[in-house]
């Protein structure tokens, strides 16, 4: 039997961006299942409270520049929860415009599987499913 589809996370405050990514994935049927936060903080939050009781991997797609705390700050912290946690988690970096300092930053977070450009598309997701 194969292993179930992954869960995701979109962390984004575009509630526009948020709903067009939710959008696509279940449009791809490729997926266990897809919640949106607009505030990286509450999704922490939620990945700190489920721990390790999740049946399937979870894709992280993340947005760069978020105001409160951004993504490469919501990275800092999810890195420093126990690696059991971070283990079932794939963070994909998205962003609108994305500049040389910040791919060039993202090398230095061993949980950031990828950055892609926004808006994120079918192909996307199949590319981020395939790298799990």
């Amino acid at each position: 039997m194969s292993a179930p589809f992954p869960h995701f996370i979109i962390i984004d405050d575009s509630q526009l961006d948020c709903f067009i990514a939710e959008k696509i994935i279940q449009n791809t049927g490729t997926f266990s299942s897809v919640k949106s936060y607009t505030e990286a903080t509450d999704a922490l939050e939620s990945i700190k409270d489920l721990g390790e009781k999740i049946d399937a991997v979870t894709i992280i797609v993340l947005d760069i520049q978020m105001p409160l705390m951004n993504g490469f700050q919501f990275v800092e912290a999810f890195e420093q929860l126990p690696s059991e946690v971070q283990s079932n988690y794939a963070i994909f970096m998205f962003s609108s415009s994305i500049n040389e300092n910040d791919k060039n930053r993202m090398e230095n977070y061993p949980s950031i599987r990828r950055f892609y450009g926004k808006p994120i598309s079918k192909d996307t997701v199949a590319r981020m499913i395939e790298q799990l």
